[in-house]
């Protein structure tokens, strides 16, 4: 495949597009001009390493000779979603466990210099395939990935990757085949824009007016994920307002998530990329998803030969304790059967 031709542009088909204007108004309240954003001292970096150009946030968990496995999250959500007793439970299955912000939220850099496209840039794009200005995409994101693993010294990870991080773990097996151990897309998509969209109501739902305060924040998390979130599990209300405080008071960001949703936009579809793809692949997806539909990763799965598909009843766009212990064991099958306990 020739990357240079990858990102040709046309207008964007309803499913892509139906997901990213979702996004921008599940997280920034449908704002297209400067909002609150917190002060600089308080998204200030804590423990992060320099790379492609940036400041990268992470944090590592477990010993440092195991197998790594390098956690990447979603769009908006910082790398503090992924929950501790995930973690830890990882870590107790042998690997050294890597989560980082990725750029645009959390700790790690925001490219505030870039500013964003205006409401009007996003419906002429949608319609006519009018490119807005592009502060980056969703390989510069890999990219961004791979530099923290260089940081660290990591040859090679197994690679997890939840909703847009799905889609930027797919970047790295696409474009760093040779940093990829392993590669586990969760409730991500390839791309194409003729996999149906988002459920109607999802929309209507998530349109709501810009938040102004923390408390506002915590809210309109609860009333997301109570939409977007799985039916099949209870739904743990406390466990959401408690990451929502958490996002917010590491460093809340609107701008930065505006931009990664135009990454989303301009990246188009990886399908054809990934038929080329070799890595050991798994794909988890849940049957009730309403924002990435099931159909996503179906394609996923059909697009890299050999991937293994897992679909989880009863599960939407979330992960919710109660699907925690199977989610675990199916990460830690897929990987170690690429590098056994024994390797350790």
């Amino acid at each position: 495949m020739n990357m240079k031709n990858e990102q040709r542009f046309r207008p964007i088909g309803r499913g892509a597009a139906t997901l990213a204007c979702l996004a921008l108004l599940a997280a920034c309240g449908g704002h297209t001009s400067r909002m609150i954003h917190q002060t600089p001292e308080s998204c200030t970096p804590k423990h992060s390493v320099h790379v492609n150009g940036i400041d990268i946030e992470y944090e590592s968990f477990g010993d440092e000779k195991a197998p790594p496995l390098l956690l990447i999250m979603g769009l908006s959500a910082q790398m503090v979603v992924w929950d501790e007793e995930l973690i830890e439970q990882l870590v107790q299955r042998g690997f050294r466990v890597i989560r980082f912000d990725n750029r645009d939220v959390g700790l790690s850099t925001h490219l505030d210099s870039a500013g964003v496209p205006s409401k009007l840039q996003f419906v002429l794009w949608r319609a006519f395939g009018w490119q807005p200005k592009v502060a980056y995409r969703l390989s510069d994101m890999a990219a961004d990935a791979v530099g923290l693993l260089d940081a660290l010294k990591i040859p090679a990870a197994h690679v997890v990757g939840a909703s847009m991080g799905g889609m930027i773990a797919q970047e790295l097996a696409i474009r760093y085949p040779e940093r990829v151990l392993t590669l586990t897309s969760v409730m991500s998509t390839t791309g194409d824009t003729n996999l149906p969209s988002a459920k109607p109501e999802i929309a209507s739902s998530l349109s709501m007016s810009p938040v102004r305060t923390r408390e506002e924040a915590i809210e309109r998390s609860v009333k997301m994920f109570q939409v977007i979130g799985s039916p099949g599990f209870p739904f743990d209300a406390e466990r959401v307002q408690r990451l929502a405080a958490l996002s917010y008071d590491r460093c809340y960001d609107p701008d930065g998530v505006t931009r990664q949703i135009v990454a989303i936009f301009a990246s188009g579809s990886r399908k054809q990329a990934l038929a080329a793809v070799k890595v050991p692949t798994l794909v988890i997806h849940g049957k009730e998803d309403p924002l990435v539909p099931v159909e996503g990763g179906i394609d996923t799965a059909q697009s890299i030969p050999g991937a293994e598909l897992l679909l989880i009843d009863g599960m939407g766009h979330d992960l919710p304790r109660e699907m925690l212990p199977r989610f675990i064991e199916a990460i830690s099958t897929h990987a170690h059967r690429v590098t056994p306990l024994s390797a350790r």
